[in-house]
């Protein structure tokens, strides 16, 4: 048992150290996930819609801490420090991720709980079943505390956290240091609008109270359709939910055409207005040299003209989905450089290019 019992030491702390790092690489999207269960909660939990309303403008901090905490546990469960403390907290916060990838699985609600951030995609119950195998791992740790001696190593917990703290910190007030959204740079968006490869289909028809399976769609009228399963999954498209219109019509296949700056402003209740100053300049730079800018919005017609006119920003604007907007760009305002369909820069508002570095990225 003692054996059991450091072998889970170990993989649980280096299982919480992973999930922390890849989610304090992106706080922000951590953040929309909390926002999502809270929105969930309010609804679902009616009696205390009010309490799960004032949580969410608190999603960002409470990001921080979860993601922060992990990596500290971890590091603190792995060196030995207070481990009858970290045991019992770890255990807690446990609990927690296993409420919520429960919640998720069973009632079929925030579909991604995030677990790893955008760096693995686990189906809900597959989080579930993750969450209930570390809580085994934590009760064994917990049942055999008594045989992990604390170590004095306090200043290493307390160099993590500060670390931890001051990687969220640069990936909120920029972008994350690791891109592994779809909207990176260097990504085609028109090629992960598409199959890698033909989809494979498996059809299941039932007759006579017998399940059937195809490889190709049968033409037998008897059979009674039940399912149909892709068998290459990971060919799918990469990017579904990718669209661009105005009140003219579809503009998607136009984004994907010739050099455009997109100005990404997914909203006006929480944007920051101090970078525009800067922005302006950079769009009438970048006019003059052949680069289109255009705005990238989900605010409404009446709210998004009033604001550009109030900005002195000139320039045409088109629709696209809050939640696509979220996934492209982490900040609002946010800089989308994109030629041919192919993404050639991103930038935060904190980091607003210059029409050289926008061009020096363009000729990349």
């Amino acid at each position: 048992m003692k054996i059991l019992a450091h072998i889970s030491k170990i993989i649980v702390g280096l299982l919480f150290i992973f999930s922390g790092l890849i989610k304090l690489n992106d706080p922000v999207g951590t953040q929309y996930k909390l926002e999502e269960y809270f929105e969930v909660f309010a609804t679902d939990f009616s009696h205390f819609q009010h309490f799960f309303e004032a949580l969410i403008p608190f999603a960002l901090y409470f990001s921080v801490f979860l993601c922060a905490a992990e990596v500290v546990l971890g590091i603190a469960l792995l060196v030995s420090y207070k481990p009858k403390t970290i045991s019992w907290l770890l255990l807690l916060i446990i609990i927690f991720f296993t409420f919520l990838t429960f919640y998720s699985a069973y009632f079929n609600k925030v579909t991604d709980c995030g677990c790893f951030g955008a760096a693995i995609k686990l189906t809900p119950w597959t989080s579930f079943g993750k969450d209930i195998f570390l809580l085994v791992l934590i009760l064994i740790i917990l049942y055999k505390r008594k045989i992990f001696k604390s170590q004095p190593t306090g200043f290493i917990v307390a160099l993590s956290t500060m670390a931890s703290l001051g990687v969220a910190v640069y990936s909120i007030r920029h972008l994350p240091i690791i891109d592994l959204l779809a909207y990176r740079v260097g990504a085609s968006i028109p090629a992960q609008m598409k199959p890698s490869e033909p989809l494979r289909y498996k059809y299941i028809f039932t007759k006579g109270g017998k399940d059937q399976e195809f490889e190709q769609y049968p033409t037998d009228t008897t059979l009674v359709f039940k399912d149909m399963i892709v068998l290459n999954e990971d060919a799918k498209p990469k990017i579904t939910d990718y669209r661009v219109w105005n009140d003219e019509g579809d503009f998607t296949e136009q984004t994907f055409k010739g050099k455009k700056l997109f100005l990404i402003i997914k909203n006006l209740t929480d944007i920051n207005t101090a970078a525009f100053p800067d922005i302006q300049k950079l769009v009438t730079d970048v006019k003059k040299k052949g680069v289109e800018p255009i705005v990238l919005t989900s605010a409404s017609s009446a709210e998004i003209t009033q604001f550009l006119t109030s900005h002195q920003l000139s320039i045409p604007f088109y629709y696209v989905d809050a939640t696509v907007l979220k996934t492209i760009s982490r900040s609002n305002p946010g800089l989308w450089l994109l030629k041919d369909g192919i993404v050639k820069g991103k930038w935060h508002y904190n980091d607003t290019p210059t029409e050289e570095e926008v061009l020096e990225d363009l000729a990349k």
